[in-house]
């Protein structure tokens, strides 16, 4: 099995803290992570981790954070051939405050300095053997690229939606999964009172994927397939960090669809999946096992 990803690369500074602070206030940091990350980069490290075969295209700079985003995603065994480096300029970073307890957090990020991969950069064989392709959209022309060209080869396409920006639905529309973020389900809806994650999901069925699906945090999920609408309630586990949650869940999901399985056990491994994530601080330290995610799943029948 092999997938293609194609997006962000980030590289996350992530620190514990007892509580955030008011303004003007110092707070000392209980503890201080340093990894890869970004939502693509982190789906396909844990797809990875189950034993696919990954490669990934984006883009770094030629700074000290280039080469560590570069270092962790070699470390997990994905194909960085794919992976440009932008001469002077600088790479994707963020810093992610945690708060010990609630495992609540707030993310301060800056996006990178160069030019966002273009289409004609992307080797004319970057699907072959692929069995799917997986994209966030934020590359827009690339992405339009690699997903015609996914179509032409009959390779299924996943969009992990996080926001509702320029092309997104358009992009949509020509993807076989859309997986999208509780965000983008409300800017959908162009709704600023109460969610309806109903009709948000209705209305991302209209894109025409085979499979739709919002996550809601703790509230779970809600997915629609055809006509049907199920939710898939989330796991309950010890919260220490959420960061990297959702893009654990798209591994999952990918995962889950690669071994064919029925829609509402795909979206129930991805939940349990992300949910174990969530025991560590980062977005990949806790990426569990095949086997861990399978005896979790026994236990919560």
């Amino acid at each position: 099995m092999k997938v293609v990803g194609l997006g962000q690369c980030s590289l996350d500074n992530l620190f514990i803290i007892d509580s955030f602070p008011q303004p003007d206030t110092k707070k000392e940091v209980i503890d201080w992570t340093t990894d890869g990350g970004g939502p693509v980069a982190t789906a396909l490290v844990s797809l990875s981790r189950l034993g696919v075969t990954c490669s990934f295209h984006g883009i770094i700079g030629d700074d000290e954070a280039g080469n560590k985003i570069a270092d962790s995603l070699k470390a997990e065994e994905v194909d960085i051939k794919g992976l440009l480096v932008r001469p002077q300029s600088c790479s994707q970073v963020a810093f992610i405050a945690v708060e010990k307890g609630s495992g609540r957090r707030t993310i301060f990020w800056k996006r990178p300095s160069a030019t966002p991969l273009q289409a004609d950069e992307l080797p004319g064989n970057i699907l072959d053997n692929a069995d799917f392709l997986l994209i966030d959209g934020l590359m827009t022309e690339a992405s339009f690229h690699a997903v015609r060209k996914a179509r032409e080869k009959n390779v299924p396409v996943m969009l992990d939606a996080g926001r509702v920006r320029e092309g997104m639905i358009e992009l949509a529309r020509l993807c076989d999964y859309v997986v999208a973020s509780e965000e983008f389900g409300r800017e959908l809806s162009c709704n600023s009172g109460i969610f309806d994650a109903e009709a948000a999901i209705r209305h991302m069925n209209s894109f025409g994927a085979r499979a739709s699906t919002i996550t809601l945090g703790d509230k779970g999920s809600i997915t629609i397939a055809g006509n049907e609408i199920f939710r898939t309630p989330a796991f309950r586990v010890e919260v220490v960090d959420t960061t990297g949650a959702g893009d654990v869940f798209h591994g999952g999901y990918i995962f889950g669809l690669l071994k064919k399985w029925d829609i509402k056990d795909v979206v129930r491994f991805a939940s349990a999946f992300a949910a174990l994530k969530c025991r560590q601080p980062g977005g990949r330290a806790g990426i569990p096992t095949l086997r861990e995610t399978e005896d979790f799943l026994s236990a919560h029948v």
